[in-house]
């Protein structure tokens, strides 16, 4: 079972805006539809962040996710991965309030404080849809992504201790390795650890194959057998740099979160077709994807029963 691929799908994320694709899910029953979806299509764990059903904005609002969560739950047995980064502009309160009432399997956890630039993709649009797109990815010329090492500690022991909860560890560069190491070395966290590797993101660490090496290299020298790798990759480099991860031994993430596009200059109409497309390469390399009781077992969660949805 350790050398079956965990495949993830980010369905909605915070960084597009709904100016960007129209296949972007938006509401309460799109984000359910995109993640049974891809469940079916072979993603055994869904990562979810929530909307405003009438904007399109990222939002904290735990109504929301308690609007698809049980409704995702009932009709697929995928892990449900609620995000603790929430939106580019929330409070670590904010973005924390999801979790505290869904008491989810896994969340994810981004392992360190950092430039997030999506300004840049500003320009490459004129006519917006809502009027929060634009200057939401200017904002980010001149913030930062806080996760803190106290904040860090916080989630660990507000989210994991209290409600048994795992985390995928957002790690955007090699520094957020070590960050995770520290933790680790102070007990705070209970191996397996589940790694998620991120490239091509401006602020983090590039999209390039020795890129992606240097991170394998370093989680390796500093966790050795008591992690899972995992790998994402922004945009164009979606499919490239996954394929060769799970070469190297690796699970892979997909998803509108991640990339919007399919192909070059093709727009991706659902999360599934990614999944689909993902698995479809997996396979033609001889390797097995696991489902989602498979990945509970790897990844050691406590089970869907034990939620709070």
């Amino acid at each position: 079972m350790s050398q079956k691929v965990i495949i993830t799908c980010a369905v909605t994320g915070s960084i597009h805006t709904p100016t960007m694709s129209p296949y972007l899910p938006i509401t309460p029953d799109e984000i359910i539809e995109a993640s049974v979806g891809a469940a079916e299509a072979g993603a055994a764990i869904i990562h979810l962040h929530a909307r405003d059903p009438e904007t399109g904005k990222p939002s904290p609002d735990p109504k929301l996710f308690m609007q698809f969560l049980p409704r995702i739950k009932q009709q697929t047995d995928a892990v449900m991965n609620v995000s603790t980064g929430g939106g580019l502009t929330m409070s670590l309160e904010e973005r924390l309030e999801a979790a505290h009432v869904a008491r989810p399997e896994l969340c994810s956890l981004n392992m360190g404080s950092m430039n997030f630039g999506l300004y840049q993709i500003a320009d490459k649009h004129k006519d917006w849809q809502q009027p929060w797109e634009r200057d939401y990815l200017e904002a980010t010329r001149h913030g930062i992504v806080s996760n803190t090492f106290g904040q860090i500690e916080r989630i660990i022991s507000e989210v994991g201790g209290a409600y048994g909860t795992k985390f995928e560890f957002e790690c955007y560069d090699v520094s957020h390795l070590y960050t995770l190491a520290h933790f680790l070395d102070r007990k705070l966290l209970t191996p397996p650890l589940f790694v998620q590797t991120i490239f091509g993101l401006l602020g983090g660490i590039g999209p390039a194959a020795e890129d992606l090496m240097h991170m394998r290299r370093t989680a390796d020298k500093l966790f050795g057998k008591d992690y899972l790798w995992s790998v994402l990759a922004a945009g164009r480099h979606q499919m490239n740099l996954c394929t060769m991860g799970a070469i190297m031994g690796g699970n892979v993430r997909v998803g509108l979160e991640d990339s919007l596009y399919i192909a070059k200059g093709k727009l991706a109409t659902s999360n599934a077709a990614q999944v689909a497309k993902i698995r479809h390469i997996m396979e033609e390399l001889s390797l097995e994807i696991a489902t989602a009781d498979e990945a509970r077992q790897m990844l050691d969660l406590k089970g869907g029963d034990q939620v709070g949805f």
